[in-house]
């Protein structure tokens, strides 16, 4: 008799062959040159478990231009398996084909030629869309959100993330967790679980003082006569990550041992599938899978990572669905007996462009716009470059915020956070405050202006990399490395901390950083609390309401080596 894990592994190999993923489907459209609304939701439905996953919004109700990474380095075992494939190699293993609508939503390849075919993705009415045709179809379908969903855009900002609440009870999970949810405050945030529709689950947050649980840490769903233990997991390193005053008297943390008793306790309970919807970062996903049995399946978030296959880990099923609302996936399971004995899955993408709106979830979202639209809609320069963020060390979204930190606070050397979020610009485009927001938007923004050694700067760095090179996932917390303007230098990001960095450079004059010698740095986003300093979307519109039109060439000033 076959194994459940040779069948699961078997049938991975054969959804490449057959299409049982969508990605044969997708390949149809690819040779089509055309899309409709119904491609789009074609699907090879089966079974009687329907999980539907939607991770890392980051406030983007509207449709996006988003470029996806250039270079998204593994390391350790990880190293050149998926998420850590981008480009021709992504195409390559998925078997795509360059200028196609897959190509073009899942790499940076081409990204300013043809985005203006395929046009915008995302927009939390066109994801509502696609949602209520499946559950048409599956009423009994689980809708799951992996959380980093109520912060990122100018009306999250200025209502606190109220707007994404209002908008993510209309399209009603079934259940969420959470991250940059956190940054609004312990106060607001409990504030908001109390008027959910759904359940908030934090399976590894605790109460410091009672060493108790803080929110439920996990929900179980009867749906078509199987029981589903959904347990939920949190960013595990939020009061490293971001500032802990925020949220004092709370712990995170993996968690590996109280996931395993968890996982066990469900089980015990009569659960037939077990579904971690997680905020780890896939590779923390990956040896959390390895190392604690009885997983079925994990919708993993964080990393930001969209992968048209499932990857298989033992027995456990990796699902990585994007961000931004750039896609949605749908996941069909046949269960029985406790066992998955089939599967098909879907990465949904959004193009705007070709899905319907619903309605009444763009109705809200633009009652919600309205009394800002003047705000949002103000132009304040233009950019002649492509403004993107994601890639491990640099992007020209934030070499336009060190620019502007450079010149705006009179720095030698600016320092800008290797956040994933912030969508794109093309060519060509206007930067309104929407666009600069949708950077920047956050709850501790003050760009500060500081003295430091180049001892100082450079151990700044070696943690920094450390953060997204150790070779154990457990100590990678899943962000880019920090951007850095006015100052070059060369990584090792095979060697181990302390050792990687070399050949920093002072860019204005060409001379190497002295250890003992004081620079000016600005930067933003401290997680220190009482930071002081203009709040940096005002420092960036400042610099570009001087420049007008801003023209950001390659940056050449990191050095890579050890891949």
């Amino acid at each position: 008799m076959i194994s459940r894990r040779d069948f699961l592994q078997a049938t991975v190999a054969a959804s490449a062959i057959y299409g049982a993923s969508g990605v044969g489907n997708w390949a149809k459209l690819a040779a089509q040159q055309a899309l409709t609304q119904d491609q789009l939701l074609d699907f090879n439905a089966m079974g009687n478990v329907t999980l539907i996953h939607i991770t890392d919004i980051h406030a983007q109700l509207k449709p996006i231009w988003f470029r996806e990474p250039e270079i998204n380095l593994g390391v350790g075992s990880a190293t050149g398996l998926p998420p850590h494939v981008t480009g021709a190699d992504f195409l390559k293993m998925f078997n795509m084909t360059s200028g196609t609508p897959e190509a073009y939503a899942l790499t940076y390849q081409d990204f300013s030629a043809i985005a203006k075919t395929y046009g915008k993705m995302g927009g939390l009415d066109r994801c509502a869309t696609v949602i209520n045709s499946i559950r048409a179809e599956r009423p009994e379908a689980l809708l799951l959100d992996g959380g980093d969903t109520w912060q990122g855009s100018y009306t999250a900002q200025m209502t606190a993330g109220q707007d994404m609440v209002d908008v993510m009870n209309a399209l009603k999970p079934d259940a969420m967790t959470s991250h940059w949810e956190f940054t609004l405050g312990i106060d607001r945030v409990n504030e908001i679980v109390e008027t959910l529709d759904f359940p908030f689950l934090g399976a590894n947050i605790f109460d410091n003082e009672w060493n108790e649980r803080a929110y439920e840490p996990y929900k179980i769903f009867d749906r078509n006569g199987v029981k589903i233990a959904v347990i939920g997991q949190a960013f595990p390193y939020l009061p490293i990550a971001n500032p802990k005053w925020m949220f004092p008297g709370l712990s995170f943390g993996v968690r590996q041992d109280n996931m395993a008793e968890l996982v066990d306790e469900v089980r015990a309970k009569g659960t037939d599938l077990v579904v971690l919807l997680s905020h780890n970062g896939f590779d923390v996903d990956r040896k959390l899978a390895s190392n604690v049995d009885g997983i079925d399946v994990i919708l993993t978030g964080h990393t930001h990572d969209a992968l048209p296959e499932p990857v298989m880990v033992g027995k456990t099923m990796l699902i990585a669905s994007g961000s931004n609302g750039k896609f949605v996936t749908r996941l069909d399971l046949d269960v029985q007996n406790g066992q998955i004995m089939g599967f098909s899955h879907k990465l949904i993408p959004i193009f705007s462009d070709v899905i319907t709106p619903d309605a009444d979830v763009a109705s809200l979202i633009d009652n919600h716009r309205a009394p800002h639209l003047d705000k949002l809609t103000e132009v304040i320069g233009k950019t002649d470059s492509l403004l993107y963020r994601r890639g491990n060390f640099n992007g020209t979204w934030d070499d336009l915020i060190c620019n502007a930190l450079i010149d705006e606070r009179e720095a030698d050397i600016a320092l800008s956070p290797g956040f994933r979020w912030g969508a794109s610009l093309l060519p060509g485009d206007d930067i309104t405050r929407e666009d600069i927001f949708n950077a920047t938007g956050m709850s501790y923004p003050n760009a500060y202006r500081s003295e430091m050694t180049g001892e100082l700067i450079r151990t700044i760095l070696e943690d920094v990399a450390d953060n997204l090179f150790n070779t154990d996932p457990y100590y990678q917390q899943g962000g880019d490395m920090v951007r850095v303007g006015g100052m070059g230098y060369s990584i090792d990001v095979s060697k181990p901390i302390g050792s990687r960095l070399t050949n920093m450079t002072l860019l204005k004059t060409g001379e190497a950083i002295d250890p003992a010698k004081t620079y000016t740095v600005a930067g933003w986003a401290s997680v220190n609390e009482g930071t002081e300093g203009p709040p940096i979307w005002d420092v960036i519109e400042s610099y570009l309401k001087r420049k007008g039109t801003v023209t950001i060439d390659p940056n050449q000033s990191v050095k890579v080596s050890g891949i």
